[in-house]
C-alpha cells in the first residue's frame, strides 16, 4: 500500500466528499424499519421500501469504500449518484426542501467534478 497516497490533496477531497455519506449509513442500519416506513409513506409498497433501503445501504457502503480506499473513482461517484439523484427528487423536491437540495445538488456537482478528474 502506498501510504503517499493517504497524505495527499487527493485524497483528503475524496475523503471530506465522503464524510456525508459515512453519517448517512450508521441511522440507515440502525433505523432500518423507521427508515422503510418513510419511504412507504411516501407512496411506495412495504416490499418496495424495504428493498430501497437494502439497495440505499448497499450504495453508500459500496460507494464510500471505493471512494477513499481505491482508485476506481467513476464506479464509486457513480454508485453514489445512483443513490443520491433518485433520493433527491423522491424525498426533498415534494415538499420542497432548499436546504437539503441545495447540499444534495451541491455533492452530486463534487462527484461529477471527481469523475470528470479521475483516470
Amino acid at each position: 500500500m502506498d501510504l503517499k497516497r493517504f497524505f495527499s490533496l487527493h485524497f483528503l477531497g475524496r475523503l471530506l466528499l465522503s464524510a456525508i455519506f459515512i453519517n448517512a449509513i450508521p441511522g440507515k442500519i440502525t433505523n432500518f424499519s423507521a427508515q422503510a416506513e418513510y419511504i412507504a409513506s411516501r407512496g411506495f409498497s412495504e416490499p418496495v421500501s424495504i428493498l430501497m433501503m437494502i439497495a440505499a445501504i448497499a450504495l453508500l457502503i459500496g460507494g464510500t469504500v471505493l471512494l477513499i480506499f481505491t482508485e476506481r473513482i467513476k464506479i464509486a461517484c457513480s454508485l453514489l449518484l445512483i443513490f443520491l439523484v433518485p433520493a433527491t427528487m423522491i424525498f426533498h423536491l415534494v415538499p420542497f426542501q432548499l436546504g437539503a437540495v441545495a447540499r444534495n445538488l451541491s455533492v452530486i456537482g463534487g462527484l461529477l467534478v471527481a469523475i470528470e478528474k479521475s483516470k
